[in-house]
Formats: C-alpha cells, sequence, structure tokens
C-alpha cells in the first residue's frame, strides 16, 4: 500500500509537492499516480492542482478519477492544494464551472480595481508571500500564528459554513486560505514552495491521524 498518494490528473506542479513530502517522510512510500486503484488504497491522500479550473475539472473527468477523489475527501487523511482546494467547492466564477460539491460555498475572483493601503493598484493573481492567520487544528501545530505561505492565485473560496474556515489571508481585505471538515485539510497557498512553515504543515498532515 502506498502512504502518501499524489493524484496526477494533468493539472499541477506535482514534482515539487513529492519532493517537499519526500523530505518531511523519508520513510513513507509517496507515489504520484493517475490510478484510480492506488489512490483508492492509499493510506492517504494530496490533491494539489494549479492552472484554470474548468481545466482542471475536465482532466479529472477525462482520467476517470471524480469518484475516488470523492471518496478519498471522504474517508482518509486528505490534503487539497491551490485549486485542489478551489475544485471541492460547488460552483467557480471561473468559466462558471461547478466544482466537486464536497464543501458547501463557492469561489469569486478578485476585483480587478483593488488597492493597498498607500493607494498602490493590487496585481491579479495575488502572487507573493503573506501571513496566515490560523485557527486551532493538528496541521498547524508547530507553525507560529501570522507566518507567511507563497501564494499563486486570482481566485479564493467562499465557504457557506463559517465553522470550514481553518485560516484567512489578507488581500487587501480578508479572504479565506484554509479549511478543514474531519479528515480533508485544504490550503490556498502552496505549503511545498512556502520553506520552513510549508514543510511543517506537509509533516503535520502526513503525520495527522483525524
Amino acid at each position: 500500500m502506498v502512504d502518501v498518494a499524489v493524484i496526477d490528473y494533468g493539472m499541477g506542479n506535482l514534482r515539487s509537492v513529492e519532493q517537499a513530502l519526500r523530505k518531511v517522510a523519508p520513510d513513507a512510500e509517496i507515489k504520484v499516480t493517475d490510478d484510480a486503484d492506488t489512490i483508492a488504497h492509499a493510506g492517504r491522500v494530496v490533491f494539489p492542482g494549479q492552472g484554470a479550473m474548468p481545466d482542471c475539472m475536465r482532466e479529472l473527468d477525462a482520467r476517470g478519477l471524480r469518484d475516488v477523489v470523492l471518496s478519498a475527501a471522504g474517508n482518509k487523511p486528505f490534503l487539497g492544494i491551490c485549486i485542489g482546494l478551489q475544485m471541492l467547492f460547488e460552483r467557480s466564477a471561473e468559466g462558471g464551472v461547478a466544482g466537486l460539491g464536497i464543501l458547501h460555498g463557492k469561489v469569486e475572483r478578485f476585483a480587478s480595481n483593488m488597492h493597498d493601503a498607500q493607494g498602490n493598484k493590487l496585481k491579479v493573481p495575488h502572487m507573493g508571500w503573506n501571513q496566515v492567520h490560523h485557527v486551532q487544528h493538528p496541521l498547524w501545530e508547530g507553525i507560529e500564528q501570522d507566518a507567511r505561505f507563497y501564494f499563486v492565485h486570482s481566485y479564493y473560496v467562499q465557504p457557506q459554513d463559517a465553522s470550514l474556515v481553518q485560516a484567512t489571508s489578507k488581500y487587501p481585505q480578508s479572504f479565506v486560505c484554509a479549511v478543514a471538515k474531519n479528515n480533508l485539510f485544504a490550503v490556498q497557498f502552496h505549503p511545498e514552495k512556502s520553506h520552513t512553515a510549508g514543510l511543517k504543515l506537509l509533516q503535520n498532515f502526513v503525520q495527522w491521524n483525524p
């Protein structure tokens, strides 16, 4: 049995995720895979993604992976990253596409006319290091409050249920950047690109027994 399956549906920087996991869990069997059976029998699952949500949903279905993702998200430690967070919700403003509907809520785009406190125009996509303000959860263990993580995104999630929210960041208004429900945890930022704090989160995930 694979310890950690990283789902490969053709959309994501999978090698950097794999390398980061190998660094924090050198004794674990980690496999980047598009095989539904391997994913179904893995001990835990990482669901990364980058690019446009309509493309991600199309590629997931083209590879016949929708059902195994839905199953894994319901019954084993599951970590969504970037688009892998957004796809868990019901609908995205990006292409007006339906997501997996695992979590209630929607995905919205940052406004095009945002400015910071000094009046400087903010770019979309939001790209770079931002502080993350989290609530208590095992995956934040050992990560200091307002630690900085690396983001690249134009869209953000709006959960219907406030109890799902595990962390927020600001650009320039507060937005949700991490959610959790039972065995599922998902983040908007890229832990694999977030140095010490990101590696700690991945290590916590590998050790997490919800």
